[in-house]
This record gives structure tokens, sequence and C-alpha cells, in this order.
């Protein structure tokens, strides 16, 4: 994943980075995804940044000649987190901006989400809650861009954090809930990847969720997630 921190509008440096970045690492690059959540400014995003939705429309089709040219079997994509603006704004402009040849250049779509973080969401509505976001990601989110449901969908990021008012129990209910709710979209929803946000706590002492996100805590002793994680691995 390639953040775009770029205050200005000149993407001259930014194309030549990522030709460099893809012939640096082309014996062993597998994925490479095009600028970070771009469609908000908050924690992580990159949607600050003027001129981040043009880097990403010109940034998936630069690479993807890239790839092409030196024979690299290399997945190009670009990413978001939940949208519920009903008009899906950041994707259809997205679509608007780079036509038919930015969604041809497309290998797949990510999405992050951290269900029951920010809000809490019952545990008997969580399946549905999964359910519900995955869906309108495919059908509301990148089909406003005209991506067609043939270009997977890979989970790129998620995970539920633990701290004070948090248990460890919870965080294995909800890690084995939401794979098993992905996995039986899979076929549906042409979801071909999952992948938990972290292996191992950031900070363990640190009371803030988000520093709590791992399998493991900070010192690699394993939470009750991980059994349940490694269980889900072998057999869903």
């Amino acid at each position: 994943m390639v953040c775009f921190r770029e205050p200005g509008t000149d993407l001259t440096g930014w194309l030549t980075y990522l030709q460099r970045l893809i012939e640096q690492h082309a014996a062993t690059l597998a994925v490479l995804q095009v600028a970070e959540e771009a469609n908000h400014a908050q924690m992580g995003g990159d949607g600050g940044f003027p001129a981040v939705r043009e880097a990403i429309v010109q940034g998936v089709v630069a690479a993807k000649r890239i790839v092409r040219r030196l024979g690299l079997p290399v997945a190009i994509g670009c990413n978001s987190t939940p949208i519920t603006d009903p008009a899906q704004e950041f994707w259809t402009d997205l679509g608007r901006r780079g036509g038919e040849e930015f969604v041809d250049a497309l290998d797949y779509v990510g999405f992050d989400f951290f269900p029951d973080m920010g809000r809490p969401i019952p545990p008997d509505r969580l399946a549905d809650a999964v359910t519900a976001v995955l869906t309108g990601f495919r059908e509301q989110s990148v089909a406003a861009a005209g991506i067609p449901a043939s270009v997977p969908i890979r989970i790129g990021e998620h995970g539920w954090g633990t701290g004070p008012g948090r248990p460890q129990e919870r965080q294995a209910e909800v890690v084995e809930t939401v794979i098993r709710t992905v996995a039986g979209l899979a076929g549906p929803l042409n979801i071909d990847t999952y992948e938990h946000h972290a292996l191992r706590d950031a900070d363990s002492a640190n009371p803030d969720p988000f520093h709590q996100l791992g399998l493991l805590r900070s010192d690699y002793t394993a939470k009750p997630a991980y059994s349940v994680f490694k269980t889900l691995a072998q057999h869903v």
C-alpha cells in the first residue's frame, strides 16, 4: 500500500515513484494498492490531499501499464472505508475521472472496516450489519464507479480492539462472526481476500483500543482471538 501525501497537484513525482517502487520490488511484489482510504481525511486516510483522486486514477493506470510491460503478476487496486453518502460521490468521481481505462486496470477493490469499534453493535446483530455494509460496498459504492462484479473485493483491514471495557473474549467472538460472515458472502459478492488488521498489538498498555487491535499482545502472548483465527484460517 502506497500512501499519497503530496500537498500540491503535480503528479510527476508520484508517477515516477510508483514506477521505481515496482521496479525495485519486482521480484517479490504481489499486490500494489494505490493510496490509502482516500474517501476520508481522518486517521490513516489520504483524503485531505487535493490531488489524491487524480493520483489514484493515474496511479492505477500507470502501475498496470508498468507491470504489464515487465510481465509481472502484480494485482493493482485502490480502496475505501464504508461510505454512507447515498450519492457515493467518492466512487462516482473516480469512475468519472478514470472511465473505462481506470476500471480495466483494476485487479481488485479494497475495503477497510472495523464494525463495533466506533459505533457499538449488539452481538446478535453483528452478522447482519457486516452483511449490509459489504453488500452496500459491492452494490452501491464500487458500482457507482462503473466497476463490475467481476472485479474482486479484498478485505484489506478488519479488527476489533481490546482494552478497558472491551474484553478479549469479545474480540474472539467478533473475529469469528466477521470471518464466517465474509466467507459466506465470498461467492455472492466476489470477495477473494480477508486480512486481519494486526497480528500484534501496537501497545497493550495503551488503553486506546486502536493500539490493541492485535491477535497477540505486544509481548507476543496470545489473546483468545488468536486460536480462533488459526482455526478459521484452516477450516473456513
